[in-house]
C-alpha cells in the first residue's frame, strides 16, 4: 500500500503573517490604523476636486469624523485580511500621502488588485511609483500571488502611466465598462503583472524577500 502522502494546506488567511510596515527609499508604508483620520480628511480635503474626477468615494470624507472611521473600518478590514489597504507615508517629514493596497483578494490563486491615490500636491514626484513597487513585492514575493491587477479609467493617464513604468502589461480596454462619479460611460483598462513578468526584473522569486 502507497503511504499516504502529506498536503501542505495554507493557512486561512486570518493567520497569514504580513509585515508591520513596508519601507522605501522615501516612503512608509503601513495599514490603516485608529488616529489616522485628520491626516485623511487634510489630504482628502486638499485634492476634492481632482479626486471627484476618478474617485465615488471622495464625498464620503464629509468631516475628520467621516475619515477617521474610515481608518478605523480599514483597519479592522486589514486584521481579518478580508481586504489589505495600505496608508503612504512620506518618510521625512511623516507626511500622509494617500491611499492604496491589495483588494478584490482570491486567495486560492493568490490574485490581487492595487488601488491608489495621491494627494494633489504630492503628484509627479514618484511616490506612488515607489508604493505600488513595494506592494507587488509583497504579493509576489511574501503572498505568493499569481496575479496582480491594475485597473483605471482610460482617460486617466497619470495614472494608467504607472503600470507601465512597473511592467505590468495591458491586457484588455473594456469598453462602456462602468461610470464616472458624474454619471458618464468610461472604458476601463486593465493591465496585469505575474510571476512570469516579474522575474525577469527581480530574479528568482524562491529566494523570498
Amino acid at each position: 500500500m502507497a503511504a499516504d502522502v502529506a498536503v501542505h494546506t495554507p493557512p486561512p488567511p486570518i493567520l497569514r503573517p504580513l509585515p508591520d510596515q513596508l519601507l522605501g527609499p522615501r516612503v512608509l508604508l503601513r495599514p490603516p490604523r485608529a488616529g489616522d483620520g485628520p491626516a485623511v480628511w487634510e489630504a482628502v480635503e486638499e485634492s476634492r476636486p481632482e479626486l471627484r474626477l476618478w474617485m465615488p468615494w471622495a464625498d464620503k470624507h464629509g468631516s475628520p469624523d467621516d475619515s477617521e472611521a474610515h481608518a478605523r473600518r480599514a483597519q479592522a478590514q486589514w486584521l481579518l485580511r478580508e481586504d489589505l489597504p495600505i496608508s503612504v507615508w512620506e518618510k521625512d517629514p511623516g507626511l500622509y500621502l494617500g491611499g492604496s493596497g491589495l483588494h478584490r483578494i482570491n486567495w486560492e490563486v493568490p490574485s490581487f488588485e492595487i488601488g491608489y491615490w495621491l494627494r494633489t500636491s504630492a503628484q509627479g514626484k514618484g511616490f506612488m511609483t515607489e508604493a505600488v513597487s513595494l506592494l507587488c513585492r509583497l504579493a509576489l514575493e511574501t503572498l505568493a500571488a499569481q496575479r496582480v491587477e491594475i485597473r483605471c479609467d482610460a482617460r486617466n493617464v497619470r495614472s494608467a502611466a504607472l503600470p507601465r513604468r512597473l511592467g505590468f502589461v495591458h491586457e484588455a480596454t473594456l469598453r462602456n465598462a462602468a461610470r464616472t462619479p458624474q454619471g458618464e460611460l468610461r472604458d476601463t483598462l486593465i493591465f496585469a503583472l505575474t510571476p512570469t513578468d516579474y522575474m525577469p526584473r527581480h530574479g528568482n522569486l524562491s529566494e523570498g524577500v
